[in-house]
């Protein structure tokens, strides 16, 4: 947003209505920004900038002040006929009718005025309070103002006597009036031939057929769902490219680029899609451009999409009390690129309205599916906030790309990352995907391991197979309880074949490695894992058993025996 500094052949008059621009700009950054923005502090800059040049030619500024202009010198260098977001009207509305600016009100001063400006447009009807109160308590020393007593000094008084009589005479009373009126109102008996009198003519209203009553409410209709902010984008941006003159170009530029924080500030997400749209066209085909033109038609969605003002867009969204559909979000961030995810990620935390959060959260996830090299980008944040956020977008997509990410994401520190990563990898499926599972077998957390093994058997993926036996045989699993023992045994029994029937069966008998007859569990589980093998010979180790006491163990025989169906 920074202005051009003016040359040295400029009048003052154009210097003073380059201040007004800026003037403007800076006003709606006010309204717009935090004071820590950057767009924020850029106009601030160029304000002070242009004030500057403004001091090295003149002593002081004095503007006659009008409903919907500032005059200075008796040139209009401020015009602003939406009286909505005027300063003119502002000032002049409450009775300020002069405005005089001297050097130093650019340090501090002016950014005081236009917050009070900002200020009385929130006041209520019935607030106490008006511009000049707030404009006396900031006890302005380099910025003076005349104002008038509204209802007395704007007002002409009127002189009864020349009311009627026009200058001399007495007031006539009522009932002259309304003779002389009658008078003049009432037709010549003799009227001029070829004078049309009204009584002549017919007097029965046309009444409309229902055939044209429908058409015009449809044109009326039509006419009131025209955006009317889209229509004068599209004509500035044709004029744009019919015409050549650099000045003309730059100048729809400047408009483009003052517009678009407006249209953010009131959630016209469909014309600041087309802007960028537009810009991004342009860009492309018009070889001609300058390389003045070519970088603001480049800078424009450069800072819409900055992380600042995207932030601050997604927290009006959540404020805002209407918000636009999820089509118009969707369409625009599709327009600022992919670079967008990691800012909603950020923020997504951070939102109160669920709404917005399901907008942005489908919009997040059409940026994956498109863009999967972004969503590597956003999960290797180290916030692990925001990284469960991602990952609870991303894991459900199953991007088979995203694999070695979440195989990563499995040694992360953060057990809940942990599983959320399992989850995804689950999802997934995959050889890639499950090779990447392999050492989440031997993960410390019981909940970890245990979702491992049982993707692993659910896409009977035998790669885990060296771990699960591992734990089968030794200690890993001494003292765990039914949950975490069944997958391990169902993996076991699924990928071992008839090389692991004797050390099941010898499990079964209760003999196996914990040596001891009272844990039905286990040995249950033995039974289950034969019953994966599903040959006969596994089949004949469980018959010998089948009529074991033990309840847990005898229901477990049957079922596998079952399972067996040879």
């Amino acid at each position: 947003m920074t202005q051009p500094i003016q040359p040295s052949g400029a009048d003052d008059g154009t210097v003073v209505e380059n201040l007004m621009r800026i003037l403007m700009k800076a006003s709606s950054a006010v309204q717009l920004y935090n004071p820590n923005n950057e767009i924020y502090l850029q106009v601030l800059d160029s304000m002070r900038g242009a004030f500057t040049l403004v001091w090295q030619r003149l002593d002081e500024l004095q503007f006659e002040v009008s409903e919907t202009t500032l005059i200075w010198d008796d040139n209009v260098v401020l015009k602003q006929e939406d009286k909505s977001d005027s300063i003119p009207w502002t000032l002049f509305k409450d009775g300020v009718r002069s405005l005089t600016m001297s050097p130093s009100i650019e340090d501090r001063e002016i950014l005081a005025f236009l917050h009070t400006i900002k200020d009385v447009r929130a006041l209520a009807p019935d607030d106490p309070d008006d511009l000049l109160t707030l404009l006396w308590e900031q006890d302005f020393q380099h910025l003076r103002y005349r104002f008038v007593e509204l209802g007395y000094d704007d007002v002409p008084r009127i002189n009864p006597e020349t009311l009627v009589s026009g200058g001399g005479g007495a007031v006539p009373t009522p009932e002259e009036t309304r003779q002389r009126l009658e008078s003049e109102v009432r037709p010549s008996e003799e009227a001029a031939p070829g004078i049309a009198q009204i009584d002549d003519a017919d007097s029965t209203l046309y009444f409309l057929d229902d055939g044209e009553i429908k058409y015009l409410q449809s044109e009326i209709d039509r006419e009131y769902r025209q955006n009317l902010r889209t229509n004068v984008l599209k004509i500035l941006f044709e004029v744009f490219q019919l015409q050549d003159n650099p000045t003309i170009r730059g100048e729809i530029l400047s408009i483009v680029d003052d517009f678009v924080p407006h249209l953010l500030a009131i959630g016209d997400f469909h014309s600041v899609t087309l802007v960028v749209q537009q810009l991004r066209e342009m860009h492309e085909r018009a070889d001609e451009l300058s390389a003045e033109h070519r970088k603001t038609l480049a800078m424009i969605p450069v800072k819409i999409s900055n992380p600042t003002a995207l932030g601050q867009l997604i927290q009006s969204l959540d404020d805002a009390a209407v918000q636009p559909t999820p089509d118009e979000i969707s369409e625009l961030f599709r327009e600022l690129g992919p670079q967008v995810l990691d800012t909603i990620v950020t923020w997504m935390p951070k939102l109160t309205n669920d709404r917005v959060r399901e907008v942005l959260r489908v919009v997040s996830r059409r940026i994956v599916q498109t863009h999967p090299a972004q969503a590597v980008t956003a999960l290797r944040v180290r916030d692990v906030v925001v990284l469960l956020q991602t990952m609870e977008i991303v894991s459900t997509l199953k991007v088979e790309r995203l694999a070695p990410e979440f195989g990563r994401l499995t040694k992360h520190a953060d057990v809940e990352v942990r599983r959320r990563a399992v989850d995804a990898l689950g999802a997934i499926g995959s050889a890639t995907a499950m090779k990447q599972l392999e050492s989440a077998v031997e993960d410390e957390d019981r909940d970890v391991r245990v979702a491992a093994v049982q993707f692993c058997v659910q896409h009977k993926y035998p790669g885990i197979f060296p771990k699960v036996e591992a734990a089968i045989n030794g200690g890993f699993l001494r003292g765990a309880d039914l949950a975490q023992k069944k997958p391990f045994f169902e993996a076991y029994g699924l990928f071992v074949g008839n090389a692991g029937i004797p050390r099941l069966y010898e499990m079964l008998q209760g003999r196996g490695m914990f040596r001891r007859k009272d844990d039905p569990e286990t040995r249950a589980c033995a039974a289950m894992a034969l019953g994966k093998i599903g040959t006969p010979e596994a089949k004949a180790a469980l018959e010998k058993v089948a009529g074991v006491k033990d309840r847990m163990v005898r229901n477990a025989v049957g079922n596998a025996i079952r399972e067996i169906r040879i």
